[in-house]
């Protein structure tokens, strides 16, 4: 029996890789299988979660374009087709900014592609990106709509534009170590991405989990108390049972016993929009004290990387 407190993890060295590897190495925290990474490992395993629909995996990288049409009205066609989860701005009459991840934009091209517009995005996305495409390659390919430009916009010309913009179109990606009651509230809000460590696949009677389970130390005991002491004892209790049950039953059906203080990683990423969203439901006095415990101290590191959306904390 292993006892951590919680911590978190702005991922911000995943900007700085291209989109395959960051959503690699977010998928593999769901099996807790970071020990496969390789040089050539993000390509096979994108294209394996794909063809499984494992499609949550596909929501840990996105991309922001500018999209311009020679006639307005194909622009008005976009309105008409976006699906959830997408970031849209006007531009001008005839241009918008739009950012969604690789699910969004694949989605846009699965259930819209009637829309003239959408067929030229979907060409643009699919000879740039084919590793997120191959699955959806038309009988004669990719035919070039005319009438339509395009510009993928840089994070860094992303970092750059005005607050507003900036709340929308930016996202930031978090790794957060904590017990499952607090994850059962972190994944109400909408729309965000979520990718957690699975107790249905992880085992931990494996060497890689040193053989033992990990517990959260709540922050409502005080080690010394006699109440801690009656929880520490729960926790061994249920990790006896839990690893008496892996000898015979599987991973899904031993996790049964096991209780909210257990240990988990979730990756939340969203835009600056939603994060301002959840600071201001996860940090005042009546929130959960354990999401407090997070959040509180996270906010003030959101307002350091964008003074101009998070310094009001409000």
């Amino acid at each position: 029996m292993k006892v951590i407190p919680p911590s978190f993890e702005i991922l911000s060295g995943l900007d700085k890789q291209s989109m395959l590897t960051r959503i690699e190495a977010c998928g593999r925290v769901c099996y807790k299988s970071e020990d496969k990474i390789t040089e050539d490992s993000a390509g096979p395993f994108v294209k394996n979660v794909l063809k499984r629909k494992h499609n949550s995996v596909a929501e840990m990288a996105v991309l922001t374009i500018t999209v311009s049409a020679d006639n307005e009205n194909d622009i008005a066609g976009l309105f008409r087709a976006i699906p959830k989860y997408f970031s849209v701005d006007l531009l001008d009459s005839a241009s918008v900014i739009l950012t969604g991840s690789v699910r969004a934009f694949r989605e846009l091209t699965l259930f819209h592609s009637q829309f003239s517009i959408v067929q030229a995005i979907s060409a643009y996305l699919g000879e740039r990106y084919p590793q997120f495409y191959f699955d959806l390659i038309p009988e004669n390919g990719w035919q070039k709509i005319e009438g339509f430009q395009f510009e993928k916009i840089s994070l860094q010309d992303v970092d750059k534009m005005t607050a507003d913009l900036l709340a929308k179109h930016r996202h930031v990606a978090v790794k957060i170590i904590t017990n499952r009651a607090v994850t059962h509230e972190i994944v109400r809000h909408r729309p965000v991405a979520y990718l957690q460590e699975s107790q249905r696949y992880c085992r931990y009677d494996k060497d890689q989990f040193g053989n033992e389970v990990t517990f959260i130390k709540p922050m409502f005991y005080s080690e010394e108390t006699p109440e801690y002491k009656l929880w520490e004892k729960a926790m061994a209790a249920t990790e006896k049972i839990y690893l008496e049950l892996l000898k015979t039953s599987s991973p899904q059906a031993a996790r049964t016993v096991l209780p909210n203080s257990c240990k988990t990683e979730i990756i939340v990423f969203a835009n600056l929009l939603q994060w301002r969203h959840i600071f201001r439901l996860r940090t005042p006095p009546t929130a959960e004290p354990s999401m407090r415990e997070i959040m509180i101290p996270l906010q003030k590191e959101f307002a350091k990387m964008f003074p101009d959306v998070f310094s009001d904390n409000n």
